[in-house]
């Protein structure tokens, strides 16, 4: 066990800090952060450029170095020299707290373990700042962040999740909510979720319900901007179906299949024939599959 206190001076290296940016309104920089950003030597930045339009708004002049998932690999070596050469240094990501979502992690480890210090300050996080508003339980719960895109990994991802009792936090891409709602009502059932977009700007908004309700909604409203979700976690009344109906309309959803139509089209046209709910005829079929 090692202990390793992070008192400046302490020895002849330099500190690894930790510095949060906004993830949306510049006015949720800390004034600490700013401070720090302009006494250390260098700033690692996932992108220089977003970067750039932070330090140019708080007139900080430090000079930058890029570091992100690409190059992370031929970069900590050389910032690990610059830390044992007595100089700080700042990792910052595009939005929010660094090392969660970028290559930070690794710095972090590597300083680590070249007893370098490290400190950490804190600010803004994406989704600690949505769960606390979203009215779902903070305690506990369980942030995944950017989930798998193709089907089958992510079918996988959540048959493995169906049943931890924590609130989820999940990242995704506004072009690729609906696809992913609508998989998690297939695996998990008709949960309550709530919507996040565009978090701590001037459009912020909060869509909470039903998986099934949210759907309906976003088939009339389009998403833009910077998504996330966060979904209820397990509980025995998402274990029961909320189709009461008959199981020939599954039947006849097979048959259109078998026909060559593709699932989703052939669950369309049966709720459509017969008036029922598309969403949640969706969750029954793939439930019984």
């Amino acid at each position: 066990m090692r202990v390793q206190k992070s008192f400046k001076g302490q020895s002849s290296y330099g500190t690894l800090y930790l510095v949060p940016t906004p993830i949306g309104n510049l006015q949720d920089m800390t004034f600490r952060a700013v401070e720090i950003l302009k006494s250390v030597d260098l700033i690692a930045a996932e992108d220089t450029r977003n970067t750039g339009q932070l330090l140019k708004h708080f007139e900080i002049a430090t000079r930058q170095i890029s570091f992100h998932e690409h190059n992370a690999f031929d970069k900590i070596p050389d910032l690990l020299a610059f830390l044992k050469s007595g100089q700080d240094l700042a990792q910052v990501s595009d939005a929010g707290l660094p090392s969660i979502s970028d290559p930070g992690h690794d710095l972090v480890k590597a300083a680590i373990e070249e007893e370098i210090s490290v400190v950490a300050l804190p600010g803004a996080s994406a989704g600690i700042t949505a769960l606390i508003a979203s009215g779902l339980a903070p305690q506990p719960h369980v942030f995944y962040g950017f989930l798998p895109r193709k089907r089958g990994q992510q079918q996988r991802f959540f048959e493995s999740k169906l049943h931890y009792p924590e609130t989820q936090i999940f990242y995704e891409s506004p072009y690729r909510v609906v696809d992913t709602l609508e998989m998690i009502l297939s695996v998990y059932g008709d949960r309550q979720v709530v919507l996040v977009r565009e978090l701590t700007k001037l459009y912020e908004e909060y869509q909470r319900g039903k998986i099934t309700e949210l759907l309906s909604y976003l088939e009339e409203h389009p998403l833009k901007g910077e998504c996330l979700l966060i979904v209820s976690g397990y509980a025995e009344e998402y274990a029961t179906s909320t189709l009461e109906g008959d199981l020939d309309y599954l039947k006849k959803i097979q048959m259109l299949i078998d026909d060559g139509i593709k699932p989703n089209q052939a669950i369309k046209a049966i709720a459509k024939e017969y008036s029922l709910n598309r969403q949640e005829l969706y969750q029954q079929f793939h439930q019984l599959k």
